[in-house]
C-alpha cells in the first residue's frame, strides 16, 4: 500500500527474509532489483547501482566505463534495522548536490516472525526540491516509483 500525503510518500512490503538477508538485499543487492534501464540519470547506461556502507556514503549509479553519477547520500546505517538516504534527484532527475535540497527516504526492516520481514519506506520533506516538489512525490508515489520498486525488491528478496 502507498499513500500520498502533502510532504510524505509511504510503501511497504513483507518479504519471505530475515531481517539481516532484508537489509543486505536493499543495501549490496541494489543492482538485481533496480530498474537500471529506466531508472538511471547519467549521460551513459547504468550497470550497477550502488550504496555505500555507512553514513555519509554515497548512493549512485555505475556505468560500464566505470563513470559514476550521484543519486543521494546515506544518512543513516544501522543494519540490518534502518536506513535514512538523502534524495538529492530533482524535478529533472538531475543530481543536485546542495543538502538543504534533498527529500529523506527513511526504511525500516521489521521481523514479523517465521523468517519474514515488514519492510517500510518513507519518503518525506519534499518541499527541500523548491519548484517541482510536487512533481517529484507524485513520480515516486506512482507505479514507476516505490511501490513498483518495492515489488522489484521483494521479488529478488525471494529468489
Amino acid at each position: 500500500m502507498t499513500q500520498a500525503t502533502e510532504a510524505t510518500v509511504r510503501s511497504a512490503v513483507t518479504v519471505e527474509a530475515s531481517v539481516e538477508r532484508a537489509f543486505a538485499v536493499f543495501t549490496e543487492g541494489m543492482t538485481g532489483w533496480w530498474p537500471l534501464d529506466t531508472h538511471h540519470i547519467g549521460e551513459k547506461a547504468a550497470e550497477a547501482a550502488v550504496m555505500e556502507p555507512r553514513a555519509g556514503g554515497r548512493l549512485f549509479e555505475r556505468a560500464a566505463d566505470g563513470s559514476e553519477c550521484d543519486w543521494g547520500r546515506v544518512l543513516v546505517w544501522d543494519p540490518p534495522r534502518r536506513l535514512v538516504l538523502a534524495w538529492h534527484l530533482a524535478r529533472d532527475w538531475g543530481f543536485d548536490p546542495d543538502p538543504e535540497h534533498a527529500s529523506e527516504v527513511e526504511i525500516l526492516f521489521a521481523p514479523e516472525g517465521d523468517g519474514r520481514t515488514r519492510v517500510s519506506l518513507e519518503h518525506r520533506a519534499f518541499e527541500r526540491h523548491g519548484p517541482g516538489a510536487d512533481d517529484v512525490r507524485a513520480a515516486v508515489a506512482g507505479e514507476g516509483g516505490w511501490p513498483g520498486l518495492l515489488g522489484r525488491y521483494a521479488d529478488a528478496v525471494g529468489g
